[in-house]
Formats: C-alpha cells, structure tokens, sequence
C-alpha cells in the first residue's frame, strides 16, 4: 500500500474488523495515545465496527491539550509587556488561561503573532533586534526537534533577544502512569507514530514487560488503526506484552538518530506537569548547557501562582480516559469550539473538538416543569 485512499479503503476497513472481531474471545480495551488517531477513528468510525468487543478508548494525545495552565498563564504575562512579541502555533492562541486565551491578549494590545514555524520566530528576531520575540513552544517529541533546530540556528546567530517559552512533554511517562493508576481500565496502548519515527521504541518495551500490556505503534488512517488493534488484540488474547510495530512505513526501533542527536545536544529530561494528569517524572524537557540562555522563564521577575481549572469543565477526566466528551456537562452547551472552556475542544487533536465534529451533541433535556 503506497497512497493514502489504499489505507481508507471500505472493504479493507470492514475485513480488518471482522478479523478483531473474530479474534476476540472477550472484551478489551484499547487507548489511542494520538489526537490524529482519535479524529480518525471518529471521523471513519471505525469504532462503532468492533465496539462489540473492543472498546476504543481516548487518551492525552493533544500536546496543546495537555500543555499546563501555569504556562498559558507565563505565556500571557510575557505577552503583557510592551518590549516583547509572543509567537506560537494558531491553536496555541485559542486555548484558555486563566485570563482568557492569546488572542484575549492581543485585543488588549499585546504583539502576539502566529507563526508557521520555531525558526520563523527566530528570524523575526533577527529583523527586530530592538524586541524580545518569544516562541511558546509546545508538543511531543514529534515537534521539538524544529524546536531544537531554530534553538541551534539562534544560539550560532548570537541572538540574545530570541527566547523559548519550552513545554515540550514525553509520551513514554504518561502511558507509565496511566498503566500503573489503579482504577486503569486500558489492556492495551496505540502508540503514536509519529512520535515513534523520532524516539524509536525503546522506552516502550519495559512498560508493556513491568504492566503485562501490549504497546502496538500505529498509524493514522483508519486500515492503520485496525490493523494495530488486531495486533493488541492478538497479543492480548495469547497473554503476550510486548512491543510490536504496525507503523512499519515510517517507524524504526531507533527512531531518527538525527533528530535523536539534536534533541540530546538542546534538550535534557527533566519533570514536567501535563494539564489533566499531573506532575510526571521525566515527562518533558528542558533546555540544557549553552541553550539554557534562551529560556524565557528569564524574562519572568518571580514565579506565577497557578490558577485552578474551571469547575465546570472536566477535561482533566477526558485525558485520562475517565470520561467520554458527552459525559461532560458542559460538552456541546457551555463549551463548543467557538467558545471553549477547556483545550480539548481548541486543538484540532483534541477529543472534544473530534466528538464535537463527528458525533451529534446530546440534546438538551425538556423543561417538563
């Protein structure tokens, strides 16, 4: 299969479910750790065509969801000074902190700009040497390379008014937590490709051995996700844990051993907090050595106080794969994806945004007072 309609075809669709269906004896469950897989499988869904055995279940597979309010909030206090322009990825500027979201912030008079790229907030520093340019950098292992590229392509320049607001968080750690949480329903993990071609496999292998859980590599399209169910399903059905591959097109063990090397040379490991999850060991990375000078926690006088989430808004529960989008009060009412209460129904990869989309919203209930 070369093309992209090859792996949306119906009839392959419908003789890999079959196949899931046929290999299971019971039910599992299943947790796609990508918000492209999760738009996938609503907006195909395939769900509903092995929900008879397997249940697909939604984890925090958004960067953007998972990016923490204190760094929105960091985010919105380096926006409110005049000497500095804050750029980032257009859904960045629409998720809310504590008060009101980036483009809030712009309307206020702060300079804050969508950028298509880290190294084009590099440049716009090269050609304002009289501004401090901020990147809010966000995402998995998949985005902080160009991250790291630009961070390089600065430091070689000697531009000391380009600085990084870095968020970047690790997938391994999160799949450890949620496997080893105690109420965890998922037997199985769909782990994101696109991380897998940069990071490789590695850190996978002692989380399937140490929970006894399959942890299959999976692509994006619906025949994609198929086929790595069936994968998790036949593992689980002859009691194997181990890490297998279906995302072979693209993903090797190691990974991309120059973006590998890159990461290693910009970035260091370090504890991070994921919105929705928590403060996790090694759960993303920080600048290191020579690059730690671009940190735009610098341009911060002391640490913010954190602000706590909206009460009504339970996307917390929505990342861990507690609750379905639906479930939550606020879904398709409160918060839609032109007024949002939470980030996932900002990002394009967000669950709720994917429910909100693909799945009707439930209709209000009828006033019988």
């Amino acid at each position: 299969m070369r093309y992209v309609d090859e792996f949306r075809d119906p009839d392959a669709v419908r003789r890999l479910a079959d196949a899931v269906l046929a290999r299971a004896s019971r039910s599992w469950t299943l947790m796609e750790v990508c918000g492209g897989q999760t738009h996938s499988i609503l907006s195909s869904g395939i769900d509903a065509l092995i929900a008879e055995r397997v249940e697909l279940l939604h984890g925090p597979g958004c960067p953007v969801c998972v990016t923490p309010l204190e760094t929105l909030d960091r985010a919105q206090a380096l926006a409110a000074r005049p000497d500095v322009v804050l750029c980032s990825f257009g859904d960045m500027l629409r998720v809310p902190a504590s008060r009101g979201d980036l483009f809030a912030a712009r309307a206020r008079g702060a300079d804050v700009r969508v950028v298509y790229s880290p190294l084009d907030a590099a440049r716009l520093a090269e050609r304002l040497p009289g501004r401090e340019v901020v990147f809010l950098a966000v995402g998995f292992e998949t985005t902080a390379p160009a991250v790291a590229g630009a961070a390089r392509w600065a430091l070689a320049r000697g531009l000391r008014n380009f600085h990084l607001l870095a968020s970047h968080v690790r997938v391994p750690p999160a799949l450890e937590a949620i496997a080893g949480a105690g109420d965890s329903r998922v037997d199985a993990f769909l782990a994101a490709g696109h991380v897998c071609t940069v990071m490789g496999t590695a850190e996978y292998a002692p989380i399937a051995r140490r929970h006894r859980m399959p942890v299959v590599v999976t692509g994006f399209e619906p025949v994609d996700i198929l086929q790595g169910a069936l994968l998790a399903v036949e593992q689980l059905e002859r009691g194997e844990a181990r890490v297998q591959i279906q995302y072979a097109r693209a993903v090797r063990p190691d990974g991309n051993p120059v973006a590998r090397a890159l990461l290693e040379e910009v970035f260091e490991v370090a504890d991070r907090s994921w919105r929705g999850v928590g403060l996790l060991p090694d759960g993303g990375l920080r600048l290191r050595g020579p690059y730690a000078q671009l940190d735009a926690e610098r341009l911060l006088p002391a640490e913010l106080a954190g602000a706590p989430e909206p009460a009504e808004c339970r996307a917390a529960e929505v990342l861990r794969g507690r609750i379905r989008p639906p479930e939550c009060g606020a879904f398709g009412g409160r918060c839609t994806p032109d007024h949002p209460l939470g980030a996932p129904m900002v990002s394009a990869e967000g669950a709720c945004a994917a429910y909100f989309a693909y799945r009707a919203a439930p209709e209000p209930e009828e006033d019988v007072a």
